[in-house]
């Protein structure tokens, strides 16, 4: 186990690259599993969760390699195996993005119920009611999905408690592609990274329209191609770089890479802090932090709303504000565990129901913490940046699964961040005996 290990209160400045889409690239790398040709995936970040996905990939009979571009090939050599076991997918949530495109080519599928992130309670109930709309027969089995059947195209409504299903719209709309018929989605997610995997299906032969709306129609076509595709930018990459650029004064760094097309909530929100975001030239943006930042009120939604992902990265910059600030979440009312940390450090930060209240302070001061999901690690590095003294984040684990380098791309705008071996702690009887 590592950690992550923060000396505040350094200026960044700078530019830096923002890396491709996780949740882009997660279920576009599934989406090759429907076709028996080659397809070249490029701006794939290297992450953990995608070197597991790598590994379905290849349990399933698709063998993946970067090649010298960091283009990742992938080659179908084997339809046997429609099993995603636990060891693999008990660690990631979206890995039940192989069910969709394993029904749809193979007919039938086996995947153990995901992990991943603890965040709050995240069902998969919408995969399995767009499954069966489809005509597939879906079953628990000893911890396993377990589905088969002929797809035919319908009408699915995917309207979830807390809105729309992103890996939910994703799964469903891979089973659809080579379903007989045709089939409506409505209540489909429009984030940018289901409107970047429609974009890939289409190129591989695929008949969608509505892509980016909350209506999707899809005629099933009878084989997909091989295809060539280039994935979108990290849009939370790139917020947290934006929130880590505004915890310093004067920090002024340049973003390159970005699609702020996708960020239309987080830059209304920036705006209302005081944060100056200019556009360079197209594809980046220029960060200059103000000397003090300004409140705001935020409450997560679905796009185009502010993300949830982003959720604990603006309660870091919130809680050195000028003022009260209220973030509402809609999506996970349960994404809350990084408060009692941020309080760690000197926060004033209260949860109140499905929200949290954060009182800025002047000054946060670096101590240990405990990193408990991705975002809430990068939360706490984003703090730590602001804090007085040395701020250690453990469980760096979570942080490789969203960001590539990211200690490296904080060097190189000028933090001073290194990684290190968490050591144990030993309890009062280890030392006595």
């Amino acid at each position: 186990m590592e950690k992550l290990v923060v000396e505040g209160g350094h200026r960044l400045s700078g530019t830096v690259q923002i890396s491709g889409a996780k949740n882009s690239a997660l279920p576009i790398l599934a989406a090759t599993l429907l076709t028996d040709e080659k397809c070249v995936i490029k701006n794939v970040p290297r992450l953990s969760d995608i070197s597991l996905m790598r590994e379905i990939l290849d349990t399933l009979g698709t063998t993946s390699r970067r090649d010298a571009t960091g283009a990742i090939r992938t080659q179908p050599v084997s339809t046997d195996n429609v099993f995603a076991p636990y060891d693999l997918v008990s660690r990631m949530r979206a890995s039940i993005c192989v069910l969709g495109p394993l029904l749809a080519k193979r007919g039938r599928a086996r995947i153990s119920m995901p992990g991943g992130c603890v965040i709050g309670v995240r069902p998969v109930e919408l995969h399995i009611k767009g499954m069966e709309a489809l005509g597939a027969t879906v079953e628990l089995h000893h911890g396993d999905i377990v589905a088969s059947g002929k797809l035919r195209g319908t009408h699915i409504y995917l309207g979830g408690a807390f809105g729309s299903s992103v890996t939910g719209t994703a799964n469903i709309l891979m089973a659809a592609v080579l379903a007989e018929g045709k089939t409506v989605i409505d209540s489909a997610a429009c984030e940018p990274e289901v409107d970047d995997l429609c974009r890939m299906l289409i190129k591989m032969g695929a008949k969608i329209e509505g892509a980016g709306t909350p209506k999707l129609v899809i005629h099933g076509v009878e084989k997909l191609s091989g295809c060539e595709h280039e994935i979108i930018p990290d849009r939370i990459e790139a917020t947290t770089f934006v929130f880590a650029s505004a915890m310093t004064p004067a920090s002024d760094v340049i973003l390159e890479g970005v699609n702020p097309e996708h960020l239309g909530a987080v830059l209304d929100v920036l705006n209302k802090m005081g944060i100056k975001i200019t556009q360079p030239k197209t594809n980046a943006m220029r960060v200059r932090a103000p000397k003090n930042l300004k409140p705001a009120d935020i409450v997560t939604l679905p796009f185009p709303g502010f993300p949830t992902d982003s959720q604990a990265l603006a309660m870091s910059a919130l809680s050195v504000a000028d003022g009260l600030s209220i973030i509402t979440e809609r999506i996970y009312p349960d994404r809350f565990m990084h408060i009692p940390e941020m309080n760690r450090l000197g926060a004033r930060i209260r949860k109140e129901g499905g929200g949290a209240i954060i009182g800025g302070v002047e000054n946060l001061y670096g101590a240990p913490v405990q990193a408990s999901d991705l975002r809430a690690a990068a939360g706490l590095v984003i703090a730590g940046l602001a804090a007085k003294s040395v701020t250690e984040v453990n469980n760096a684990h979570y942080i490789d699964r969203g960001y590539e380098n990211i200690e490296e791309k904080l060097r190189g705008l000028g933090a001073k961040i290194s990684r290190e071996k968490m050591i144990p702690r030993r309890r009062k009887s280890d030392a006595a005996a």
